[in-house]
């Protein structure tokens, strides 16, 4: 199995408590020997996680019950620290697909945020693939890279095999990178960034013919603008769709 059989000292674990009106709360450790995981049933000393296989419900000493595991990758990234609000797993899926990653591409992103694109990209590309994350701003820059290799340094762990170290994090603004894109074809393109026109004669001259530019915005305005500049500077880019990725949980209780 490519997961490692019992918790080890270094990497992630989540635990869920159940809470009234059927609601879960998720906790995210690292796990330490002399640590102690809070919650609002009681404390459980990490020694009580360490050894034990994922999957397991344990007390805290209030009496509750916590289900313990390994998070999964949407789960980190909902739970780890945030400077910027993130791009959010529903979208970032939606993302990858109309991108139509593949293993062994190499994509840029601007701006690198907190991460949470970043390491869905890094596992769409996988080892052989590359992944060029800009960013304009040094705490985002650095919370980032953070992030990221925080959950490779718990994976390695955890896990028999390796999580790629494929990730490039650049402090720069991509406006000014147009000298680094000569050396580099890009298979795809993801901007999330306040004013993504001002990347797109960047990046366009090394994005593979047929490649694609998926951009992550907050409103309809923000898209009109950038359509706006895509016809205003006669840039070599064919508007292809539009989405807003909608998810709804059901609560499905038995009579």
């Amino acid at each position: 199995s490519r997961h490692g059989g019992a918790f080890r000292a270094g990497e992630l674990a989540l635990a869920e408590v159940r809470r009234k009106h059927n609601t879960t709360l998720k906790l995210l450790c690292r796990l330490a020997a002399e640590a102690v995981l809070g919650s609002p049933g009681g404390v459980l000393p990490h020694r009580d996680i360490i050894g034990r296989l994922p999957g397991q419900v344990l007390r805290a000493s209030g009496g509750a019950r916590l289900l313990v595991r390994r998070p999964s990758l949407d789960e980190y990234v909902l739970l780890m620290p945030r400077g910027p609000t993130i791009a959010y797993p529903k979208d970032i899926s939606a993302i990858l697909m109309m991108m139509d990653v593949h293993p062994g591409d190499t994509v840029l992103e601007s701006g690198s945020g907190s991460g949470a694109m970043s390491l869905f990209l890094s596992r769409a590309v996988g080892p052989k693939g590359r992944v060029l994350s800009y960013e304009i701003r040094d705490d985002h820059h650095s919370l980032a890279k953070k992030n990221y290799r925080r959950w490779r340094s718990a994976w390695e762990i955890g896990h028999v095999d390796e999580w790629p170290d494929n990730v490039e994090f650049i402090l720069k603004d991509i406006s000014t990178a147009a000298a680094d894109m000569k050396s580099v074809t890009l298979d795809a393109v993801v901007l999330d960034m306040l004013h993504p026109q001002c990347a797109l004669p960047v990046v366009h001259p090394s994005l593979k013919e047929g490649g694609v530019c998926a951009v992550y915005l907050a409103n309809i305005t923000q898209v009109i603008d950038l359509l706006d500049a895509i016809r205003s500077c006669k840039l070599p880019f064919l508007c292809e769709r539009i989405i807003e990725v909608t998810h709804r949980s059901w609560s499905v209780l038995p009579a």
